[in-house]
C-alpha cells in the first residue's frame, strides 16, 4: 500500500495509456480510480461478453483484473518506462453476476524489475450490495524504455 499522492501528470499518462488500450475499449471498460500503487478499473455487465451460462466470462473478469495490477505497477515505475504481465494467478470465487465488476489493485511491492501486485475483483448489484468473485496475484517487469504504441 502506499499513501503518497499520485503526480497528477502521472495520473494523465496513465489514464491516456489506459485509454490506448483497445481491449479495455472493447470490452467497455472505465477508468474509477489513479493514485500512487492502486488502480481501480469498472467493467460494465453486457450480454455479449458472457458464456454460455450468462455469467460474465472468466477471461473478461482476468483481463480487468490483469490491467488494473499493470496500470498500479505503472504508478510508481520511472518515467519513461512500461510494464507487461510476466505471471499472475486468479481465483474465481463465485460465477460473475452483477450490472459492473469492480477490479481494486494494489502493489504488494515494487521493485526494480519485477512487482507484485494483488486485485480484488467485486460484482456490483443494482441495490448498492457487493460480492466478492475473484482475486488476482499478478507479477509485472519493468520494460525501458516504454515500448510504442502501435500505428
Amino acid at each position: 500500500m502506499h499513501d503518497a499522492d499520485l503526480d497528477p501528470a502521472r495520473e494523465k499518462l496513465i489514464r491516456e495509456s489506459i485509454d490506448r488500450q483497445t481491449m479495455l475499449a472493447t470490452l467497455g471498460v472505465e477508468v474509477a480510480e489513479v493514485g500512487a500503487g492502486r488502480v481501480v478499473l469498472e467493467l460494465p455487465f453486457r450480454g455479449d461478453i458472457c458464456q454460455q451460462n450468462g455469467f460474465v466470462h472468466a477471461g473478461a473478469i482476468t483481463t480487468v483484473a490483469d490491467s488494473a495490477c499493470g496500470y498500479a505497477a505503472q504508478t510508481l515505475m520511472p518515467e519513461g518506462s512500461d510494464v507487461l504481465s510476466v505471471e499472475f494467478k486468479v481465483n474465481l470465487l463465485r460465477p460473475a453476476v452483477g450490472e459492473r465488476f469492480r477490479a481494486e489493485a494494489a502493489v504488494v511491492r515494487a521493485g526494480r524489475t519485477l512487482t507484485v501486485c494483488s486485485a480484488d475483483v467485486f460484482a456490483l448489484a443494482a441495490d448498492g450490495s457487493s460480492k466478492q468473485i475473484a482475486l488476482m496475484q499478478a507479477t509485472m517487469t519493468t520494460v525501458h524504455p516504454a515500448p510504442r504504441p502501435a500505428s
